[in-house]
């Protein structure tokens, strides 16, 4: 969805992450996430640099503030992709922000989604479904919800709630 996205609404401010998992073949550092190590991570949250941040699958992750920030001051819509963990997070940093959770079709295509890729561990994908069991559970903290069946229309469906609650 993130590359569909940028091609829908080049407008909207997309937040880049920072991460201590290591990259997969073919991210880009600072585009895909910012890679940083523990004690760089750390760091950043002590000094009050992180919108948000959590554990997630045994790394860590969070949302540079300053990014976003800067965007919103700029009159721009923001999207963070986060997990339940941060959009708490945020939801009390920033009271007036409009939290949506993006669904899979079903459990079964969440399934196939996560072991299909092939990139992660049993284990790593253990984890994750246990994680998103959770995470589907608070549906209701979210402000709406978007079913990412198809790509094209659920990010169309994300920039008319992004972009129509700007104007």
């Amino acid at each position: 969805m993130l590359n569909e996205l940028r091609r829908q609404a080049p407008e909207v401010f997309f937040s880049v992450s920072a991460t201590t998992r290591p990259p997969r073949a073919g991210e880009i550092d600072g585009v895909h996430y910012h890679f940083v190590d523990t004690a760089e991570f750390e760091r950043m949250v002590a000094a009050g640099e992180m919108l948000e941040h959590a554990r997630y699958a045994g790394n860590l992750y969070g949302t540079p503030r300053g990014p976003v920030e800067a965007a919103l001051a700029a009159g721009r819509a923001a999207v963070l992709e986060i997990e339940l963990q941060g959009a708490r997070q945020v939801r009390r940093a920033m009271p007036e922000a409009q939290l949506v959770m993006l669904l899979p079709p079903s459990w079964e295509v969440l399934v196939e989604r996560l072991t299909g890729r092939g990139t992660e561990d049993p284990e790593v994908v253990r984890k994750r479904l246990e994680t998103a069991r959770e995470e589907l559970a608070a549906e209701s903290e979210f402000d709406a919800t978007v079913v990412n069946a198809d790509v094209r229309s659920a990010t169309s469906e994300l920039i008319g709630l992004v972009v129509g609650r700007q104007r």
